[in-house]
């Protein structure tokens, strides 16, 4: 703690500062996304998943992969594809990402950096 700091204004820098990351890690989570599909062609969910903590050091629950994700392809980002199964449960499904996920991802990456 900087000694001109007061403990109260030390706890809310700390807390404003916290709150700048999880703004940060949030809105690069679709970027990184996108870019690892794009890079490894039709992926599941758990490479996808292994893949983003790889990169970026972040933790990202099951949940809230699967909500990006869906809001991904409810814009037409990404295409599923469902595998076939072989047993019960769930089908597992791949990601891919489309002409129009290829261009947002160009065009957000272009304006980064500027």
């Amino acid at each position: 703690m900087a000694k001109d700091l007061t403990a109260e204004t030390s706890e809310w820098i700390h807390e404003l500062a916290e709150s700048w990351v999880q703004v940060y890690q949030k809105s690069l989570t679709t970027l990184v996304l996108l870019d690892i599909i794009h890079d490894q062609g039709p992926i599941t969910v758990t490479e996808l998943r292994e893949l983003f903590s790889a990169q970026t050091k972040w933790s990202i629950t099951e949940r809230g992969l699967y909500r990006t994700l869906k809001r991904l392809a409810d814009a037409d980002l990404l295409a599923v594809d469902k595998l076939p199964q072989s047993g019960p449960g769930a089908a597992r499904k791949t990601f891919a990402i489309t002409a129009a996920g290829k261009l947002y991802l160009e065009l957000i990456k272009k304006e980064q950096i500027r």
